[in-house]
């Protein structure tokens, strides 16, 4: 399993870079789910149902090269009260990236979504890019508990990570892609099931 960061992410890397959203400061039963990569034809669209019989809002941190592949699935996301989110235009690392390069693929991303809200593919940043994202007024949003839906692991434990690990304020990523797609069915539905069963009710992230 890939741990660049673990199921939550350790002091070092908070601190590295504390000026990015980890979680939100709350006392309230309130979780933020939130969904990468997409969007795509099926799954997305099978979040989106999910999320309605909750009445639960989430963000999504799309690929520019997905939303203008799938338009009408993206301007679905934004009309049912969802929140939009950068996650570049071709889902680049930055660790194999220059600067220019990785702000230029940024900001195209940025003209479709019309967000200040970034995540960056796989966790990814350098310290320069970072910086420079700052200098930008992006808001850089990374999470604190992940489910590693896109893992080669048995779907509950999916679901366990998310249950085990999700408190107040808890920004839980999931991945909103092919490769995870068994997964998050599974566990999307069973964490919608078990929190709001709990009195949690999940919501999009706006700053």
């Amino acid at each position: 399993m890939n741990k660049y960061f673990l199921i939550q992410p350790s002091k070092l890397i908070k601190k590295f870079y504390s000026k990015a959203l980890w979680q939100i400061n709350t006392s309230e039963k309130e979780i933020y789910l939130t969904f990468d990569d997409g969007p795509i034809v099926g799954l997305t669209e099978w979040i989106l149902d999910e999320l309605k019989k909750y009445s639960a809002k989430a963000t999504f941190f799309c690929v520019g090269e997905n939303i203008i592949k799938n338009k009408n699935i993206f301007d679905r996301i934004v009309h049912e009260g969802h929140q939009i989110g950068n996650h570049t235009q071709n889902h680049i690392k930055g660790f194999n990236s220059n600067l220019e390069d990785y702000l230029n693929n940024v900001e195209s991303c940025e003209k479709l979504t019309d967000s200040k809200l970034f995540r960056p593919p796989y966790g990814q940043l350098r310290k320069s890019q970072y910086k420079a994202l700052l200098s930008k007024n992006y808001k850089i949003v990374f999470w604190d508990v992940i489910s590693y839906d896109y893992e080669k692991i048995n779907k509950n434990a999916c679901f366990l990570n998310v249950k085990k690990n999700t408190k107040n304020g808890s920004i839980v990523l999931f991945h909103d892609n092919l490769k995870a797609e068994e997964n998050v069915k599974y566990a999307l539905n069973e964490t919608l099931k078990y929190f709001s069963e709990a009195g949690y009710v999940f919501k999009a992230i706006n700053l």
